[in-house]
C-alpha cells in the first residue's frame, strides 16, 4: 500500500467533499459538457463537482484507494466519473483529447515535475484551459496542509517555465488565503493560483 493509499484509508475524506474554492470560482470558463482531467483527484472532491456541473470528467490518481471513494462519492450523487490508476511520473495522456486540465493541490517532485505538466498541456485542444493551484514556497512558514519539501512547492514563475511554449498565462498569483478543506487543509495557507490557455 503507498503513501496515499494508507492517507486515504484513514475515515473519512482527507480533504472534505466540496471542491476547491478557486476551481469553483473559475469553473464559468468551461464550455457545457467539457472533457475535463483531473490528475491527482485523489478522493475526487473537485471531479465529483465538476461532474454535477454537467462536464465529462476523468478522475486520474496513484492511489486506487482515493478513487474507490471517488466512486462512491459520485454515486452518492447520481454521477458517472471516469477514473484511472497511474503514475504522473510516466503516464501520458492522449494528445488533444481534453477542454480541461485541474490540477489541485497535485505536487510533483522536480524530477518528473515539468516532463508531467507538459504532457498534460498537450493533452489539451487548442482553447482549453490549464487550472492549477498548489502551495508556494513560503507555504513552509504555515502548518495548514501541504508537502514539507521545497522541491515540490510551486511559484508562478516557476508554472510560466513548465508550461512555456505550450500555454499562455492568463492569471497567475500567489498570496495567503484561509483553507477550510477537511481535516488535510486547514487555517491560513500561502498558495499559488495560475490559469494557462492551451496555443
Amino acid at each position: 500500500m503507498n503513501f496515499w493509499d494508507q492517507r486515504f484509508a484513514e475515515p473519512g475524506f482527507k480533504y472534505g467533499t466540496e471542491p476547491n474554492v478557486f476551481l469553483r470560482g473559475q469553473a464559468a470558463r468551461l464550455a457545457p459538457a467539457s472533457r475535463v482531467l483531473v490528475p491527482g483527484d485523489g478522493e475526487g472532491r473537485n471531479g465529483v463537482w465538476l461532474a454535477a456541473q454537467g462536464h465529462r470528467v476523468s478522475s486520474v490518481d496513484s492511489s486506487v484507494v482515493g478513487l474507490q471513494k471517488a466512486r462512491a462519492l459520485a454515486q452518492q450523487h447520481g454521477l458517472v466519473l471516469n477514473t484511472l490508476v497511474a503514475d504522473l511520473a510516466d503516464w501520458v495522456p492522449e494528445p488533444q483529447s481534453v477542454d480541461a486540465v485541474v490540477l489541485i493541490y497535485t505536487h510533483l517532485p522536480n524530477s518528473f515535475r515539468r516532463l508531467a505538466h507538459q504532457r498534460l498541456a498537450q493533452a489539451l485542444c487548442p482553447g482549453g484551459c490549464l487550472l492549477l493551484e498548489a502551495f508556494h514556497p513560503t507555504q513552509l512558514q504555515h502548518n495548514s496542509g501541504g508537502p514539507k519539501d521545497a522541491d515540490m512547492l510551486y511559484t508562478p514563475e516557476l508554472l510560466d517555465q513548465d508550461f512555456a511554449g505550450l500555454l499562455t498565462p492568463v492569471l497567475r498569483w500567489h498570496g495567503e488565503v484561509n483553507l477550510s478543506e477537511g481535516p488535510g487543509h486547514q487555517g491560513v495557507a500561502h498558495v499559488t493560483r495560475w490559469l494557462g490557455l492551451k496555443n
